[in-house]
């Protein structure tokens, strides 16, 4: 699939429009990221916070930019099998359990920890509860990948 993508523009934009895979083989995690990124690197793990959801800074196609379906103004990228195995291992030592630590119950304790997305979110719900599970989804994501020996397609939308 990646290959197709790396040739067509419109194999890319089936990729990036969640129709040219299995439903299980994408992990949709909103804004997210910008918040286990920050968790990480807080508990010491840069790998992840570098690659997990920025790739390895290789385009997948330039002409996907000027594609009626391309989406918003970042590039797509992609990690190849070998780097997504190094960022499951990295995210395999990081357990939930310290994710959901590392997070202050109070608000403004958490925003000045985690940055201001983290205002953004409805704090009606347990913020660090809901961290450490966008975390699982993530390891448990990337690991599955590693195991199949498959590259990851990364974008923001």
């Amino acid at each position: 699939m990646l290959q197709d993508a790396r040739r067509s523009a419109d194999a890319l934009a089936a990729v990036c429009s969640f129709d040219a895979l299995p439903r299980t083989d994408y992990a949709d995690l909103n804004w997210w990221p910008v918040l286990l990124e920050r968790a990480w690197r807080l508990l010491g793990h840069d790998l992840p916070a570098d690659r997990a959801f920025r790739g390895d800074d290789t385009e997948v196609n330039p002409d996907f930019r000027g594609h009626r379906d391309t989406v918003f103004d970042h590039p797509v990228v992609s990690l190849e099998p070998d780097a997504v195995a190094r960022v499951a291992g990295e995210l395999a030592a990081i357990t939930p359990a310290a994710v959901r630590a590392l997070v202050p119950a109070e608000r403004s304790a958490a925003v000045a920890l985690l940055g201001t997305l983290a205002a953004e979110f409805d704090l009606d719900f347990d913020l660090a509860g809901e961290l450490a599970e966008q975390h699982r989804v993530t390891r448990d994501f990337y690991a599955g990948a590693a195991e199949r020996g498959l590259a990851v397609v990364l974008w923001w939308d």
